[in-house]
């Protein structure tokens, strides 16, 4: 009997640009996953009005996309567009809503153990988007981290990370907190 080949999801990834390397190994290490919606370099002008680019990234990236994959840096919190995308990714009116998964990367400011050396997700908070930030406390988004960046965190294979994140975006929905306001400005 030949093997159950699992459904490609069709993932946007969400990141600051100067983590696109990451974005760019991802997508490579894990393309037989995933079908990348992603916006690639030079798409979009960086020049054109934020509202054009706001509303070019949901029609023609996010609303056909199954599950958002947000990087974060050490940087990605203070950044607009990627609130942007969040919002969009968890707005039904986009495509329905989007399954979300939170990535963080080797780059990102603080570690997610507390002195005692216990996990400790609310050390990470700060350094998030405050719309990540409810999803991920509503139970809606989780948190994973960039492979082999805490060895001593156990592993979790990718393939059950969309599929999670894909499921979750209907079972639930009704945990969607997308109710900040949206970042005007880079902080």
């Amino acid at each position: 009997m030949p093997p159950i080949e699992l459904k490609k999801h069709k993932v946007f990834i969400s990141f600051h640009h100067k983590d696109e390397d990451y974005k760019t190994a991802f997508e490579a290490t894990f393309a037989d996953h995933f079908i990348s919606k992603s916006v690639q370099n030079g798409d979009i002008d960086p020049d054109n009005q934020d509202d054009y680019v706001k509303r070019l990234i949901q029609e023609d990236y996010i609303s056909d996309s199954s599950i958002v994959i947000v990087m974060y840096g050490s940087q990605t919190h203070e950044r607009k567009h990627v609130d942007w995308e969040i919002s969009a990714a968890l707005n039904a009116k986009v495509n329905g809503y989007s399954g979300m998964i939170v990535l963080l990367l080797p780059t990102f400011p603080i570690s997610p153990f507390n002195e005692a050396g216990t996990y400790d997700e609310t050390k990470l908070y700060d350094y998030l988007h405050p719309r990540t930030v409810a999803n991920i406390k509503s139970g809606y988004a989780k948190v994973y981290f960039w492979p082999n960046t805490y060895p001593n965190l156990p592993s979790v294979p990718i393939p059950d990370v969309l599929q999670d994140a894909f499921d979750r975006r209907i079972s639930h929905s009704y945990l969607i907190d997308n109710s900040d306001t949206q970042y005007k400005y880079n902080r």
